[in-house]
């Protein structure tokens, strides 16, 4: 009766503690994001029928009120080329005028009516500053929105201090709105971010929404993992997702297939572009991946797999046999295996070394969706007394009239078990106490499957 109460406790506790793994859920990511505003003289230039700043105004507003709520986000406000007159060209006329901190929305807004634009366009600088403005905190989305009519103009390089803060993981890639822009203007900007144009005051609108969009909300998207025959049958394998920019790790998700035969739906957030790895063996790589928003993304990855195994049967046998696997024509070893086991492959060719004594080398082809078996003969073993002294012992094979060594004996111990593959050894050993080369003395015997073999040193 104690014993069933005990059991019965384990398993309460045991099933406890599954339901609250199952139950875990993701700590919630804050995002932040700076709206970063072009206040150069050139904003006062005609959109429809009105001016560029007016316009911005107007739609940073509307956008600001829809943010109002939003759970696990904080914005803020920096300007550039709104202290200094453009005869001053100011390149270093850049300012946070609203940090980043809770329920500051109606304070950007107020800001932004305020400000009157007059200078230059600084673009690099102001980017570089912006990494100052992000508190430094774990679990954090830094995203910038950067509303410009205007490229450099201050010999500063935005791409490169994009890119360096993107490496960093300072900031993710910022997302762009080029209002009045032409073709050469994209160009420019291709390089910094995700860019939008926003020649219209529509346009403005239509971009707005879809960067805010993407800033806080994930996109849907399924992994194929394609066979030879360019289905997607494979799975029950761990994908990793990480920043292309800054090769943060984002995500971990174990491939499924759903009760429909398709693979299963898995969420990813649009603004990363992303480097895949499936932990297949060997692992397959792809990069520069990149999801839409509010789109299902459909990702094809060729891993056609099989199975090897390595089996040995018998009454004699290895005690905890492993091997080692490698791709034909490689030294980097993929994977130890356990003998008698089964282990998934990539389609190709290996090398597999059995680690019994002696080591076997063996080349396998892994073909799909087949179990590719390498079948051992069953050892024997050596059993070897070195009655009432130590000797300095090793076994040799003769390979194409050389010797190989196979196994040096334990010098300190006298009584050896050793279970080997079949086949005809030699042993060369020399009393340890004897003092001439030439009290060397050698043995030739052969292990037979299943059957043992004694020698006795002396």
């Amino acid at each position: 009766m104690v014993k069933l109460k005990k059991n019965f406790w384990v398993l309460l506790v045991c099933v406890f503690m599954g339901i609250s793994a199952f139950a875990q859920t993701p700590r919630p990511i804050k995002t932040r994001i700076l709206f970063l505003l072009d206040a150069s003289g050139s904003m006062y230039a005609r959109m429809d029928k009105d001016t560029r700043i007016n316009v911005a105004r107007k739609l940073l507003g509307k956008t600001i009120d829809s943010l109002i709520g939003t759970p696990n986000l904080e914005i803020a406000l920096r300007v550039y080329g709104h202290t200094s007159p453009p005869n001053q060209r100011n390149c270093k006329d850049t300012r946070l005028e609203v940090p980043f901190r809770p329920n500051n929305f109606n304070e950007v807004k107020e800001r932004i009516q305020a400000i009157t634009p007059k200078g230059t366009t600084l673009i690099a600088h102001s980017l570089l500053q912006a990494a100052y403005d992000f508190p430094k905190e774990p679990y954090t989305r830094n995203v910038i929105i950067l509303i410009t009519d205007g490229i450099e103009e201050c010999q500063g390089d935005p791409c490169a201090v994009s890119e360096a803060l993107q490496s960093q993981g300072v900031i993710l890639k910022p997302f762009i709105i080029g209002l009045g822009s032409t073709e050469d203007f994209r160009k420019a900007f291709d390089c910094v971010g995700r860019y939008y144009d926003a020649n219209t005051e529509q346009g403005f609108d239509d971009a707005l929404k879809i960067v805010v969009s993407q800033a806080l909300n994930n996109t849907t998207a399924q992994v194929n993992l394609l066979d030879v025959f360019s289905k997607p049958t494979e799975t029950n394998v761990n994908m990793s997702f990480y920043d292309m920019n800054s090769g943060q790790l984002l995500y971990n998700y174990m491939h499924t297939i759903n009760e429909r035969g398709n693979p299963d739906t898995i969420n990813l957030d649009p603004i990363y572009r992303y480097r895949m790895v499936v932990h297949t063996i060997p692992p397959v790589v792809k990069e520069n991946i990149d999801v839409t928003p509010g789109k299902h993304t459909i990702i094809g990855v060729d891993a056609p797999q099989g199975q090897l195994m390595v089996k040995v049967e018998g009454l004699t046998n290895y005690n905890g046999l492993q091997f080692l696997v490698r791709q034909k024509g490689s030294d980097k070893t993929l994977h130890v295996q356990d003998g008698n086991t089964k282990e998934k492959y990539l389609v190709g060719k290996y090398e597999v070394e059995v680690l019994s004594i002696p080591r076997m080398v063996r080349e396998v082809s892994i073909d799909q969706s087949y179990t590719t078996t390498l079948q051992l003969p069953q050892p024997g073993k050596l059993v070897v007394n070195c009655q009432a002294q130590d000797y300095y012992a090793d076994v040799y094979q003769t390979i194409r009239n050389e010797l190989v060594w196979v196994y040096k004996f334990p010098v300190e111990k006298r009584n050896h078990v050793i279970v080997m593959q079949p086949g005809d050894y030699k042993i060369i050993y020399r009393a340890k106490g004897a003092s001439k080369s030439s009290y060397t003395f050698e043995r030739v015997f052969k292990i037979t499957s299943g059957q043992a073999t004694n020698i006795t040193l002396n």
